[in-house]
């Protein structure tokens, strides 16, 4: 129960004969989809849409069911070699629809008066925003040839770095103190009790980079050239442009934030020295003392049966809705625990609204980081219980509004927990809720400059391990200033992130801000109008999916252009930065 997940929901394994039955009817449907692309007239369009949606939708589910399960088996087992295989088997299938995908968007583009057509037909209204991307994105289409190449050289390009990198991270071995370890393993080290087991693990982590990362170099920068070649080919100014399209978001929205972002730098940086001073360092803290606890807890260290109650227990004060899918998420196996050689690192959480459940992926140490990182992926769960009910093809969500009900369970947790503590412990819990969000404000900055700077160079040159860390020192030095001793940084923090290798999802970095600080504008709102805020929170990540960014915070009237919402929501963070200093300083 405490240990790994349950993927029985999928498969029973991979004979399974409803595995094969399933593989098989996924064909059948490509090639339905194919011929009924290719019988499309436009004399009867309200018809047409409708056997094409329901192609789609059934294919839809029966793709995710496939694909999650495997999937999910590689991430908890990166030697599964037969797994890869089928999921290369499911890609190459669904990249073998791409050509006739792109002459079915152009026909509905072409389609002027689609509006009427929608509200002709009860499943298709549910489908107006769906169908409307597509009419607006029809503009960066290729070719129907050029659609079809691409899809099919991404399998062995950027899809295939990125699985290399994935490959290359989990099964690294590391030496640390006459043994071997994992890569998840030794990070999950970052925030011990113990100040020589930092700094040793420190050392081990960067040491091991050496092993790989060469082959990680040139994934990333056949990664990034990809998307520098689409970007063009598609019409768009620059992948940011492009991504912030696929985002559904606007640029003086990531604007107003980045600004924001910078004017609170120097805030973050007091804090990090404090801190440094506090832990005895003259030139600024070191990067392997950024997690280091301050302060007492009572438990410092729990099980993943104490994580159970605790978040159930806590979620419990918010929504009963939450604390019930919890509760279910701990008892039927939604959960893979602990890191192991061959396991991806990190934490993530896979939503699964064709199955109403979800399943979550973490490293779990026992640190009350732990507890937070289990609420913060409960959260993306949370989320999709709010999406399942939508059709097939209205369960995706973007990635700025994907980190906000992550981020609001960190909050509901973390400041529960300050409010009921006390001296030392309570230091504990501040500085803890300070790490976090100068993880996800400081560090994703610098990680954002990183990316930006690549892509930009990586049309002209190519960029060795060496040049990479030193774009990625400057970045964090540019980032973090004198808040960080500049002599010890984390040059290799872009080998182990693999947000960096979808070659289909560029800067997957800024999202977490977004997270972090419209879910602390959210909590405010919380904090103002108790259990009245709670439907209006639900209808809000119910949106996500269908509509965008803008609007979505509309519903709980917010204007993300407006720098002010930005600045009032890291003015929580800066204000709690004065009380820890107040605090650590008597």
């Amino acid at each position: 129960m405490y240990n790994e997940w349950s993927l029985d929901a999928f498969y029973h394994s991979i004979d399974d004969p409803a595995l094969e039955k399933d593989m098989k009817h996924l064909e059948e449907l490509i090639a339905s989809y194919k011929e009924a692309v290719r019988a499309l007239t436009g004399e009867a369009p309200c018809a047409e849409l409708r056997r094409i949606v329901e192609i789609e939708e059934e294919s839809a589910v029966l793709s995710r069911r496939l694909g999650g399960y495997f999937s999910l088996r590689r991430s908890a087992n990166s030697a599964d070699t037969a797994g890869a295989k089928f999921s290369t088997k499911i890609q190459n299938l669904m990249a073998g629809k791409t050509k006739e995908s792109v002459m079915f968007q152009k026909y509905v583009a072409k389609l002027e008066n689609l509006d009427a057509i929608l509200e002709g037909d009860d499943i298709l209204r549910e489908y107006k925003f769906h169908f409307m991307k597509i009419k607006s994105h029809a503009a960066h289409r290729l070719s129907d040839e050029a659609e079809d190449v691409f899809a099919r050289m991404n399998l062995s390009g950027g899809r295939a770095w990125g699985d290399l990198v994935s490959h290359l991270t989990a099964g690294v071995t590391v030496d640390y103190k006459g043994g071997k370890t994992s890569l998840s393993a030794i990070r999950g080290l970052a925030d011990s009790e113990d100040a020589e087991e930092r700094k040793a693990a420190y050392e081990a982590e960067l040491a091991c980079y050496d092993k790989i990362k060469d082959a990680i170099a040139f994934g990333l920068n056949s990664i990034k050239a990809q998307v520098n070649t689409e970007a063009e080919l598609r019409g768009y100014e620059n992948p940011l442009a492009m991504t912030l399209e696929q985002s559904r978001m606007k640029k003086e929205t990531l604007d107003a934030m980045l600004n924001a972002m910078r004017e609170a730098m120097p805030k973050f940086r007091e804090y990090l020295r404090h801190k440094a001073k506090l832990l005895g360092y003259e030139k600024g803290l070191p990067w392997y003392e950024i997690l280091a606890p301050m302060g007492k807890a009572d438990n410092t260290s729990y099980t993943a049966e104490e994580a159970h109650r605790y978040l159930v227990e806590h979620f419990s004060d918010f929504a009963p809705d939450l604390a019930e899918m919890v509760d279910t998420a701990f008892r039927e196996e939604w959960i893979d625990f602990y890191p192991r050689k061959g396991k991806v690192g990190g934490a993530f959480c896979s939503n699964l609204p064709f199955m109403k459940q979800s399943r979550i992926l973490t490293n779990f140490s026992g640190s009350f980081g732990s507890i937070t990182t289990l609420a913060h992926e409960l959260g993306h769960a949370y989320h999709g219980k709010q999406i399942e009910d939508h059709r097939p093809l209205n369960t995706g969500y973007t990635m700025p509004v994907a980190e906000t009900a992550s981020n609001f369970n960190e909050l509901i947790i973390v400041n529960s927990a300050i409010e009921n503590a006390k001296g030392e412990g309570k230091i504990r819990l501040i500085e803890t809720q300070l790490q976090d969000m100068t993880q996800i404000i400081v560090d994703i900055y610098s990680r954002f400059l990183f990316e930006d700077e690549v892509i930009r160079r990586r049309k002209d040159t190519f960029l060795f391990a060496e040049d990479l860390c030193e774009i990625m020192l400057n970045a964090q030095k540019e980032a973090f200033g004198d808040g960080l001793d500049p002599d010890l940084l984390h040059p290799y923090m872009w080998c182990c992130k693999s947000h960096y290798y979808r070659a289909g999802l560029s800067y997957y970095n800024f999202p977490y801000a977004f997270g972090g600080l419209f879910s602390r504008g959210l909590y405010a709102k919380y904090k103002e109008e108790g259990e009245a805020f709670l439907p209006k929170y639900r209808a809000l990540l119910r949106a996500t999916t269908v509509d965008t960014v803008e609007n979505v915070a509309g519903i709980a009237g917010i204007d993300l252009t407006e720098p002010d919402f930005w600045r009032k929501s890291l003015a929580t963070i800066t204000d709690q930065i004065d009380l820890f200093i107040k605090e650590t300083s008597l």
